[in-house]
């Protein structure tokens, strides 16, 4: 009997692709809970350790499994860590929170309500001070007034709405 050549470099990749490949991509994406697109990439990469270990594997393409399998396990475990250390990528510039309010912008808003308030009466001062100053809740302004929950409300309703319009004409433009 004759010994058989072994192949090229090339087909020999070939070969272990061909017999191994859409079942290494399943088991990839499997582990990475579907992410079809990380699964190509660890594909790709556990064949490109195959093209750069051929000189040290023995055997045929066939009898390559466990090994594979092994690969591409290892490669998803380094995949999780490596997300757990780098941020998330996105997508677009759309998922980023780009907004930021400096703290000049924060003394202007509180200027404007500031110069505001002397239109509203006293009392709508008052709720107003107790509900969003202070933090009170309905209850405890309702005991601190005398006055019944629902009248806590509608008075405070009746200040947002007066406030308002004192600051309808004086909003800067932005």
């Amino acid at each position: 009997m004759k010994p058989t050549a072994r192949p090229d470099k090339e087909d020999f990749v070939r070969a272990v692709y061909h017999h191994h490949g859409s079942a290494l991509l399943r088991y990839a994406a499997r582990l990475l809970n579907g992410d079809w697109h990380t699964a190509e990439d660890v594909l790709q990469e556990a064949t490109l350790r195959t093209w750069a270990r051929y000189d040290h594997i023995d055997g045929r393409p066939a009898e390559l499994r466990p090994w594979l399998f092994t690969v591409v396990r290892n490669l998803v475990i380094d995949h999780h860590r490596a997300c757990r250390i780098r941020p998330r990528e996105t997508d677009s510039i759309d998922d980023l929170d780009l907004s930021v309010q400096d703290a000049a912008d924060r003394i202007l808003d509180t200027q404007l309500v500031l110069d505001a308030l002397p239109r509203l009466t006293v009392q709508q001062r008052q709720i107003l001070a107790l509900t969003y100053y202070r933090g009170c809740p309905i209850a405890e302004i309702a005991e601190l007034l005398d006055i019944p929950p629902g009248t806590v409300k509608s008075r405070t309703h009746y200040a947002l709405r007066a406030l308002r319009t004192a600051l309808a004409g004086r909003v800067r433009r932005r």
